[in-house]
């Protein structure tokens, strides 16, 4: 079972992940990479490197040949899968094996055990761990399952046998509607997985999601690492997660690692794995929800609490080495929190954000965990996580602070992230008592959310950090105000004016004796003495009080991008000068509203609508697939459909033209 080179299926920045655990133990790497990746860090810091396919992950990360001929052209001995794509394919495990490697992970007959919820339901039940009433019967007929819904009463679930991530579930809360969500949960399992099984489950509402993470080698030994909290979800994906999990009866915890190490024993599990549970705080009890046969996105706060590298081990056993750990070694020391940051836009109902990657300043002094970097591009292709921040302090309160300071000194620019969405998870007051639950977000946000807008004083002081920008480091703010300054007589002050996004009228920003100072559109005034723009940071004094902010300064299209450190958060604000302003007015018109555009990469899924079809505004004429969703993109005008610029299965960039209208109006 010896290997010195192991090839990573996997991307991003769980491939860069596995590959700092090979540079520990002295192991080389594979990275497998689509086209779409060539560029990608962790293609650039790998030991060896090998194209498999094209972008579309079926003809690369889900391609098994093309993998397994990947490891042999390299010589590598072992596979890691990561998580997601193949990690949890048992046919996967079994033809990395065949083909004489060694799969870093369980073995094929485990995955697939687990893999089916409803066995993996009866392996826990025969552990002796709590299962929740349901139906799991191999009689999938509809008669059979409208039987055993109406015996199981309302609210329940159904649920893909082969699912996860929410996909192939649907909630029943009128028996009525039993028979649609039936149909369209095995629709999506078959066409997610394979599998149309499905299995009826009671819902549990207000309940906590809780794991416990095991880790067991080729020789017998199983032990838990603790557990963690995953409770903070949107459609069953999961936002925040921390460890340990936090107000949580003792008694209880210890019942539920000691169940988690007891099913790993029976079903004979090696390499790392997590056990999860549904708790239900009102009837103080837990039920066994499924057990994935892979690392997790969030094991990163389980090494933080407990020192030890998860990643490391996975290979360690996968060597066949015996786990030298006992249970009672494994201390647990404060608490971590994982934000995971996606490229998304949560104010647009989380519409997937594509593009290059024109800023990427992180916060010192914690673990980010990253497949990208300033200048990569965010594909359509793949999933909308970029990457995970990590936190560690001695209490939980501690480690909200930290995290939430860490998001604020984080600046992305060129694309979207939802940093600021998990800032308001992080500090609202459901979040930080601890009486969030699976599918509590409407609650926290009854009305829906909305990006805060910046304040005067960060606007102000955002236009301060763009004239120093502007302004050449060997000379006064005064005496750089160049081509855009607005001067008055001799001995009077002169200033320059920016635009701030959509504004009307102008900040105006004017020099003093050793200060600047910003005027905005209702006459606030912001002043501020010893200005200076070093390092990423915009410095001074305001009223006599210094201050030391992240700012950062970009050129982005036609204006000007500036993100800015407040005490509320990480604001972005953009900035047109007087020559922008002259540039845009001379460009020529965009396009009208009577043309549907892209609004971003994506492929064609579906087009809804025909030459000569009366549409309505809000009308949906396009479905379009980016970063694994879909989105409906509605007619801008009511009007006659002229023309249809796409086709399903079109790839198409953003802002391209896909229909054109005939406005009503015009017709």
């Amino acid at each position: 079972m010896s290997f010195t080179r192991v090839l990573i299926a996997n991307r991003g920045e769980i491939a860069r992940r596995i590959q700092r655990a090979c540079r520990k133990l002295g192991l080389e790497s594979v990275a497998v990479f689509s086209e779409a990746d060539r560029d990608a860090p962790f293609v650039a810091e790998a030991d060896h490197a090998i194209c498999i396919g094209g972008a579309a992950p079926a003809d690369s990360y889900l391609n098994i040949p093309a993998i397994l001929e990947a490891a042999r052209a390299t010589g590598a001995g072992a596979v890691h899968p990561g998580y997601g794509f193949l990690s949890e394919n048992a046919d996967f495990a079994a033809a990395v094996e065949a083909a004489g490697l060694v799969f870093v992970g369980p073995e094929a007959d485990a995955i697939s055990r687990m893999g089916s919820k409803i066995e993996a339901k009866a392996a826990a039940e025969a552990a002796g761990m709590p299962v929740l009433p349901g139906y799991r019967g191999e009689d999938q007929s509809d008669v059979k399952l409208l039987d055993e819904a109406r015996a199981l009463g309302t609210p329940f679930l159904v649920k893909a046998s082969a699912g996860g991530g929410g996909r192939g579930m649907r909630l029943v809360t009128d028996l009525q509607d039993a028979a649609e969500a039936i149909a369209s949960a095995r629709s999506e399992a078959k066409g997610a997985f394979g599998d149309a099984a499905v299995f009826l489950e009671r819902y549990a509402p207000r309940a906590r999601h809780i794991e416990v993470q095991v880790l067991g080698d080729s020789h017998g030994t199983a032990l838990h690492l603790g557990d963690r909290d995953c409770s903070l979800q949107r459609n069953h994906q999961k936002l925040i997660e921390e460890a340990p999990a936090a107000d949580l009866p003792e008694a209880l915890r210890a019942d539920m690692r000691a169940a988690a190490v007891r099913l790993a024993e029976a079903i004979g599990y090696r390499s790392a794995g997590t056990v999860e549970y549904l708790y239900d705080p009102k009837r103080g009890e837990y039920y066994f929800l499924e057990m994935n046969t892979r690392l997790q996105v969030e094991h990163p706060v389980t090494e933080a609490i407990t020192g030890i590298d998860l990643v490391e081990w996975q290979l360690r056993i996968a060597r066949g080495e015996a786990l030298t750990l006992e249970q009672s070694d494994i201390g647990f020391d404060g608490h971590a929190i994982e934000i995971r940051i996606a490229a998304e836009d949560p104010a647009e109902n989380f519409r997937p954000e594509t593009g290059q990657i024109t800023l990427w300043a992180t916060p010192p002094g914690v673990r980010l965990d990253s497949g990208v970097e300033t200048g990569s591009v965010v594909s359509h292709h793949y999933d909308s996580m970029l990457a995970k921040l990590i936190v560690h302090a001695p209490d939980r309160a501690g480690a909200i602070r930290q995290a939430v300071a860490a998001i604020d000194t984080f600046a992305v620019g060129g694309v979207g992230l939802n940093l600021t969405y998990q800032r308001a998870l992080l500090t609202h007051p459901e979040f930080q008592a601890f009486r969030h639950h699976t599918s509590g977000l409407p609650e926290m946000f009854p009305d829906g959310w909305t990006e805060p807008e910046p304040d005067e004083q960060s606007t102000a002081l955002a236009a301060i950090a763009l004239h120093l920008h502007l302004a050449p480091s060997d000379q006064s703010p005064w005496q750089s105000l160049g081509s855009w300054r607005l001067t008055g007589a001799a001995g009077r002050l002169g200033m320059a004016s920016y635009w701030h996004n959509s504004s009307d009228g102008p900040v105006r920003v004017s020099s003093g004796a050793a200060q600047l100072a910003a005027i905005l559109t209702n006459d606030t005034h912001c002043a501020v003495e010893a200005p200076g723009l070093n390092a990423g940071r915009l410095s001074g004094h305001v009223d006599g009080v210094p201050f030391s902010r992240v700012a950062h300064v970009e050129r982005t299209g036609d204006c000007w991008t500036v993100h800015l450190q407040t005490p509320t958060g990480m604001t972005t604000h953009q900035f047109q000068t007087l020559q922008d302003r002259h540039l845009r007015r001379s460009s020529g018109e965009a396009a009208g509203d009577d043309t549907l555009t892209a609004p971003m990469p994506g492929a064609v899924a579906e087009i809804r609508v025909a030459p000569g079809d009366r549409v309505a505004a809000g009308d949906t004429l396009v479905v379009l697939e980016a970063m694994k969703l879909l989105q409906s993109l509605p007619a801008p005008v009511a009007g006659v459909v002229a023309e249809i610029y796409c086709a399903p299965g079109d790839t198409v960039a953003g802002n391209a033209p896909l229909v054109k209208l005939d406005p009503e109006d015009k017709t």
